[in-house]
């Protein structure tokens, strides 16, 4: 497999051309790279909707180059079979993505006919649970890639007409059902992930660019974020889902919060004091979950003190986050050292607020877009790096690895902010809210850097695993 093409800005499109990847099974058509207004002298014809309609297709040409790269070392068989009966076969995503592609894009908004109506309840997430998605008629590899172009092609029609002003419908307006499907594809990627990891060793050899080293300088354990009154969620300015509005004023406590995300090495005192056999340290639910589970250590640590990653077991790194531990375990570590995971809203307000600030920041760093200097994300990596690599990602309150990494689970439940509304279908959100799940935040090494942001709710089952995720601890200040 070809090393990965990497940008300064990793939300910046690929150029014209086309890309084929190993064994020529894919090929790849890229839109022209894209002209800022600030950069062109005059508009093109159709002025601003013509340049956001020109982004648009920039972004859906580069997330398909992402997906058919991910995918590209992996055979046929193991594109078609279930892997583990927690997540979908892989070749399922691809057909997933082109169906909810061709319902938005098409359907929704072009007034199109399905191309296979039959497949409709197959690839329907909510009709088809993950569990069963194995036992569905879904489209096998070419047939699921012949399928994804299909649509393709009519969704470049259908977006070369539509109305992406101010002044447009709800679903169109500035490009927010298009910028919905890169968002939704960049999401498949990183559940893609999920299932290649979960997969035997040697189904995937992925060839990882290298990590920043540790930094040797110590800081502070914990930074402290004083009381105070701050806007919880997304403001109106840009995409944001359905969960993450509207914003809304709450009141907050002073608090401490970690520096750093627990990292290998502080987890691994705990596994080395008896902490999963304490029950002191343990909820009522969480005990019951590590006797039903038999787990004793993070979900890919071996007995002998190593990790696997992908298709190598290494010596376990101290220095990284712990990853692939439940909320569960996330909950009995923070116990253990006499803490507590920190509320959503706390975690928002140490990533995105600043002491006497007037407004959020988009990113711990600010509003500047993401930068490999800033923060681990957007896939290449494979891996986390060290939790205090990335010294420019800090917030404002000195919080270091806020954004990537790994996902970090807070106290929160999943639940709707005041005044939400479903849009623009109540199966993204809120069908999960007062179901159990808890909320994660900040996004991991397998997040794409445009799908990322302070706002972002993630969410999962307390006793779940698979997902890139992590922890800091908190406590009262």
């Amino acid at each position: 497999m070809p090393a990965a093409r990497h940008y300064e800005s990793e939300t910046e499109p690929p150029s014209t051309g086309s890309v084929i990847l190993p064994g020529g099974r894919f090929e790849v058509r890229l839109a022209p790279r894209l002209v800022s207004p600030a950069q062109a002298e005059t508009l093109p014809p159709g002025g601003v909707d013509a340049l956001r309609r020109e982004r648009y297709r920039g972004l859906l040409a580069e997330a398909r180059e992402r997906t058919l790269r991910i995918v590209a070392p992996v055979s046929e068989a193991d594109m078609n079979r279930v892997h583990d009966p927690l997540l979908s076969p892989l070749v399922w995503d691809l057909g997933h993505i082109a169906a909810y592609e061709e319902l938005w894009a098409c359907r929704r908004v072009g007034g199109l006919e399905p191309l296979h109506p039959e497949l409709a309840e197959v690839y329907d997430a909510a009709e088809t649970p993950r569990p069963a998605r194995g036992d569905t008629p879904y489209l096998r590899l070419d047939e699921a890639l012949e399928f994804m172009d299909a649509v393709r092609e009519r969704t470049l029609v259908v977006l070369a007409a539509s109305d992406v002003s101010d002044g447009s419908g709800r679903l169109s307006r500035v490009g927010f059902v298009w910028e919905m499907l890169v968002q939704h594809e960049h999401q498949h990627n990183e559940t893609m992930l999920q299932t290649l990891r979960l997969a035997e060793a040697g189904v995937y050899r992925p060839r990882a660019r290298p990590m920043p080293a540790p930094h040797d300088a110590g800081g502070p354990a914990t930074v402290r974020v004083e009381a105070g009154v701050f806007p919880l969620g997304a403001g109106p300015e840009r995409f944001a889902y359905d969960n993450e509005v509207p914003q809304h004023e709450v009141s907050l406590a002073a608090f401490e919060l970690d520096r750093t995300a627990v990292t290998n090495g502080a987890f691994r005192e705990f596994v080395d004091d008896g902490g999963y056999h304490e029950r002191e340290c343990w909820s009522e639910a969480g005990w019951a979950w590590r006797g039903e589970a038999g787990v004793e250590r993070p979900l890919y640590w071996t007995d002998d003190g190593r990790e696997r990653i992908f298709h190598r077991t290494e010596p376990l790194a101290d220095e990284l986050p712990v990853m692939h531990v439940s909320w569960f375990e996330a909950d009995a570590y923070a116990r253990w050292r006499g803490r507590r995971l920190p509320t959503e809203a706390e975690w928002e307000k140490a990533a995105s607020w600043a002491p006497r600030a007037d407004a959020k920041r988009r990113f711990p760093w600010g509003d500047d877009p993401p930068r490999r200097t800033r923060a681990n994300l957007d896939q290449t990596g494979f891996r986390p790096a060290p939790v205090d690599a990335h010294r420019e990602g800090a917030s404002a309150y000195g919080a270091l690895g806020l954004v990537g990494d790994a996902w970090e689970w807070t106290a929160s439940d999943f639940g709707p902010y005041p005044g939400f509304e479903a849009f623009p279908y109540r199966e993204y959100s809120e069908v999960f809210f007062g179901s159990g799940y808890k909320v994660l935040r900040g996004g991991s090494w397998a997040t794409r850097a445009h799908t990322i942001r302070n706002t972002f709710r993630n969410w999962d089952l307390p006793g779940r695993r698979q997902i890139h995720a992590g922890f800091r601890c908190a406590a009262d200040g």
